[in-house]
């Protein structure tokens, strides 16, 4: 399409007044940017910071797009979300009355949904392993599905934080690559 080959231009044509080294951090950059989105679903990676990293490999490129205060804000939300990430679904639990069984159950299930029904299970097996983990606690059925259930919304909250911050990191990227 004629968007794509423009684009496409408008890339090789930076990159040619690029040096060697500036187009290596670029793809490492690129790299981390990958990584730190899929870490932003799977709970095995920190998402924001490995693609806040990226960032920094940009500025030290000749472009040095970012100005120190956009980098110190930033690096300043993704340690809150990263911080909230681990907490959140912890207060979703208790706050649906559950206990710190539904929490593990939540970050086992959320491992095991990586591997297993992929990618329909990272969505499905927090709530399943919260629901396994609160059974195991409190053999009731309702209070285990009310606090898998608040751990599955904490999972899904902290899922969506993260994601937010890294495409936005993206969008950095790509604006100070051009």
């Amino acid at each position: 399409s004629p968007s794509g080959i423009f684009f496409l231009y408008t890339f090789v044509s930076t990159l040619t007044h690029l040096k060697i080294m500036d187009i290596f951090l670029i793809v490492i950059g690129i790299v981390l940017l990958i990584v730190g989105l899929i870490g932003s679903v799977a709970p095995v990676l920190p998402g924001p910071p490995i693609a806040y990293v990226s960032l920094l490999l940009l500025q030290f490129t000749s472009k040095q797009p970012f100005s120190l205060l956009f980098l110190i804000l930033l690096a300043a939300v993704v340690i809150i979300v990263t911080i909230l990430d681990y907490i959140i679904p912890t207060i979703r639990t208790k706050k649906f009355g559950g206990s710190s069984y539904g929490a593990w159950g939540c970050i086992i299930g959320t491992l095991a949904g990586l591997f297993m029904f992929p990618p329909i299970g990272i969505i499905i097996m927090p709530f399943v392993g919260a629901f396994i983990g609160e059974m195991i606690y409190d053999n009731n059925f309702q209070k285990a599905l009310r606090a898998a259930f608040g751990s599955f919304l904490g999972f899904l909250s902290g899922t969506l934080m993260k994601l937010v911050v890294c495409v936005v990191m993206i969008v950095a990227f790509v604006w100070g690559l051009f």
